[in-house]
């Protein structure tokens, strides 16, 4: 009697785990969520107007486009990039950063070559001479050709 009871219990333990609820459904990828939302808007359409529509529907770039800066937010970022240019570096810094494609605050300038701080500096140095010249050159040059001393 006794058996016939526990396999009776194990009979019903075994049934309610079968029946249990299902586990929570996993959150859709990125691609099952735009393949669901296109079968939805092809509702209604069949055939090759409906393998044609999803494919388009598919290829489409679900990322919004970057919104443009306004020139205030242009202004705002080129000056913060602008810090430690003085006099005509600065103004043509600032001219090339605001003419910059306004989907992105200007692309970090390109370090200056040897050849182009070498100029600079010269023209920064007018009027300097002997040891002077010499530490204000070898300072300029050190650094990114603004004439400030190179951070380390």
């Amino acid at each position: 009697m006794r058996l016939l009871a526990l396999a009776a219990l194990a009979l019903v333990l075994g049934a309610g785990t079968a029946f249990a609820a299902d586990p929570p459904a996993k959150p859709l990828t990125p691609q099952q969520q735009k393949m669901k939302d296109c079968n939805a808007e092809a509702a209604g359409k069949k055939g090759d107007e409906r393998n044609a529509f999803m494919s388009t529907c598919l290829k489409a770039d679900s990322t919004p486009a970057a919104k443009p800066m306004t020139q205030q937010e242009k202004m705002t970022a080129c000056n913060a990039k602008a810090t430690g240019k003085t006099g005509d570096d600065r103004k043509a810094f600032m001219s090339n950063c605001l003419k910059a494609d306004s989907t992105t605050a200007a692309a970090p300038a390109q370090p200056m070559t040897q050849q182009e701080k070498m100029t600079t500096c010269n023209a920064k140095a007018t009027g300097k001479t002997g040891d002077d010249r010499k530490a204000f050159m070898s300072q300029c040059l050190k650094g990114d050709g603004s004439g400030a001393p190179a951070a380390h």
